[in-house]
């Protein structure tokens, strides 16, 4: 998958982002998926579990799918900021976001914190 789809997958699950996408910069991977962790952030405040669930699965197809840019977007923007914005969740909600990564997604957010905790 590239930027196109991924932006075309993005705005199928979260069509009211769809402005932010068409302003987002040419071929910015980093800002396509900051764009999109926003929405989930935002789903997940409203508590809107079943929404949240969505998201997450659509961001781990595009993970599971992306090429290596698309990845690596995820892996330093969404993955990275994971830990930041389920501090403002409640206990479901973490679980639905915890239970709704890929494994692959899940594992890479543990290293990340066993890293930055040495």
């Amino acid at each position: 998958m590239n930027y196109a789809q991924a932006v075309q997958e993005i705005a199928k699950a979260a069509p009211e982002i769809q402005s932010e996408l068409s302003k987002c910069s040419d071929q910015n991977v980093y800002e396509l998926i900051q764009i999109f962790m926003v929405q989930i952030r935002k789903v997940a405040k409203e508590n809107k579990l079943q929404l949240l669930t969505s998201y997450l699965k659509k961001m781990n197809k595009i993970y599971r799918s992306g090429n290596i840019a698309l990845k690596n977007a995820i892996e330093n923007t969404f993955i990275y900021s994971l830990d930041n914005f389920t501090t403002f969740c409640n206990a479901e909600c973490k679980k639905v976001i915890f239970n709704n990564i890929s494994n692959d997604l899940r594992q890479i957010y543990l290293r990340q914190i066993y890293k930055s905790g040495m």
